[in-house]
């Protein structure tokens, strides 16, 4: 079957890097082009060499790169008016950015010719032929973006449209209808859209951005509308509230309209890329992204989690795994006998599906959830809740007390030491340790009370920790939540404590996380003798 393909254009390198707090290195950018090549994207806009050196870096640097897909444009616009063709700093970086596309934006909102660029509207007409000509006789693709197309439509539509012919005579390749403001509505956007396929005979694109929380709905209208290009960034990044989010835009070309973009094959890594560019842009990923997201897939309700075990299809609008993502299910106070019956099932948990004890192990739930627990970031703990309501689950040590002391002299940095006592197979074990903090003492003295007992612990360590206020208005009194991640080297898992004070909520989230460990390694047998051996 020959389906209709739409040529995807990635501008995370460029707009994308406009968003706050947005900030790619050359070699992050490098990193990012390979793989968004690697994804089957047709062009990857590496920036504006005319307007920074490390953009320049960039397009020298990134004449090394073995693409075997995308091709690689530099960004512009159309010449300055006070210059010519071949004066224009801007223009001429382009050309010696030496890549295969080129792609410059010009006026098509009469106010900004007017006073942005004060100019006439004819001499505009002008910029953008002689602009568009030039590069083209040097060799290059050429895409045109028309700025502002859509407030400049509304404002003055026969110049609007001339702008395009104008493009189109001097030999644009495609031609991008641009929604700089992001404020067009969709009815809006497709009328207009629609009309002008009807006075440019060149392929059409779209260009859209978020300020009206509609990037993606336009971008998908305009495709509809006969737009065979669509520009847009991973994750949505861009200037103010961002562009298209390409891992949306993508899988509704591909799953929802029945059109062809990267291909079904390369849309099964499209998490992994979203997560990836997160990674070196420095931000945290979106868990609410669509499609992407950590939560995309999550279902909390006990009503939805019973109706998603009969039917997938009932509360999920895709097969998650068609873009690399995965189904999760919560538990929560909103939790019913579902929810744990399928959160078992997926940590492969022995459990009775008939069992009367399910009912004890949700209103327990309940009862942490109303205490402030929350186990969506903390698996390990729920596995040893749901090991110890149904199991008799053995502790594999004791605790006789803890002593932190945090200590501080005069302008000297602070000092903590734990003191522990604790007993494993009735043998006591009294240690000692110094941390940077009482948690860092604590954890530290923990583990060596039990790492004779319990040799594999030396393999774990902290990998992130986490503190919520959860009751801010009660102030020092307030109620904590700590949220701790551990990793061996191979597995990692998350566990939670919850107290009004700091340390003992962190060590319950301590306790939890190696005896997580210890399960996993020597299973639910008490163990007599001193030193434990794994099955």
């Amino acid at each position: 079957m020959n389906m209709k393909k739409i040529l995807i254009y990635d501008t995370t390198l460029r707009d994308g890097s406009q968003g706050e707090n947005v900030s790619f290195s050359v070699e992050d950018k490098l990193r990012v082009t390979t793989k968004l090549d690697e994804l089957g994207i047709d062009y990857i806009e590496g920036g504006w060499p005319g307007s920074n050196g490390k953009d320049i870096a960039f397009f020298r640097r990134a004449q090394e790169l073995k693409l075997k897909h995308a091709r690689l444009a530099a960004f512009g616009s159309t010449r300055h008016p006070r210059h010519s063709i071949a004066h224009d700093r801007n223009t001429q970086a382009l050309v010696e950015a030496n890549t295969p596309v080129v792609t410059i934006f010009g006026k098509t909102w009469d106010l900004h010719v007017k006073v942005a660029l004060g100019i006439s509207l004819e001499e505009n007409l002008k910029l953008i032929r002689e602009s568009v000509e030039y590069l083209k006789s040097q060799g290059k693709e050429v895409i045109y973006d028309a700025e502002h197309f859509f407030d400049g439509f509304k404002a003055d539509r026969e110049y609007a449209l001339a702008t395009l012919r104008a493009a189109e005579e001097a030999g644009a390749d495609t031609i991008v209808l641009c929604d700089t403001n992001g404020g067009t509505l969709t009815s809006d956007l497709r009328e207009s859209f629609r009309i002008s396929t009807g006075h440019v005979k060149v392929p059409l694109g779209i260009h859209t951005h978020n300020d009206g929380e509609m990037a993606v709905a336009n971008a998908i209208a305009a495709i509809q509308e006969g737009a065979v290009h669509v520009q847009g960034t991973i994750n949505g990044y861009g200037e103010r509230t961002g562009n298209a989010n390409l891992c949306s835009v993508i899988p509704n070309i591909e799953l929802k309209l029945g059109l062809r973009s990267i291909g079904k094959e390369k849309l099964k890594h499209l998490t992994e890329v979203s997560h990836y560019v997160s990674e070196l842009a420095n931000l945290i990923p979106r868990h609410d992204l669509p499609f992407v997201g950590k939560s995309a897939f999550a279902h909390k309700g006990g009503i939805h989690v019973s109706a998603v075990m009969k039917e997938t299809a009932a509360y999920e609008h895709i097969d998650p795994t068609l873009v690399g993502n995965e189904r999760r299910v919560l538990v929560s106070e909103l939790s019913g006998k579902s929810n744990v019956l399928y959160k078992a099932e997926e940590l492969g948990l022995a459990f009775d599906k008939s069992s009367p004890h399910a009912k004890v192990v949700v209103e327990k739930l309940k009862e942490m959830e109303h205490d402030g627990y929350q186990f969506e970031g903390a698996e390990g703990s729920f596995q040893i809740l749901f090991d110890r309501l149904l199991h008799n689950f053995p502790e594999f040590f004791e605790l006789d007390g803890f002593r932190v002391i945090t200590q501080k002299r005069g302008s000297d940095e602070s000092s903590s030491e734990a003191v522990i006592k604790l007993r494993v197979d009735g043998k006591e074990e009294h240690t000692a340790a110094e941390g940077v903090g009482p948690v860092s003492a604590l954890d530290r003295a923990l583990r060596k009370s039990l790492v004779t007992f319990f040799p594999c612990i030396r393999d774990i360590r902290l990998t992130d920790y986490k503190v919520r206020v959860l009751n801010a208005k009660d102030a020092t009194d307030a109620r904590v939540r700590v949220l701790i991640e551990t990793s061996d080297g191979h597995d990692t898992w998350g566990t939670v404590g919850v107290s009004e004070n700091i340390i003992e909520a962190s060590w319950k989230a301590l306790v939890d996380s190696i005896t997580f460990k210890l399960k996993k390694e020597y299973g639910y047998r008490r163990h007599e003798t001193k030193t434990h051996t794994p099955k």
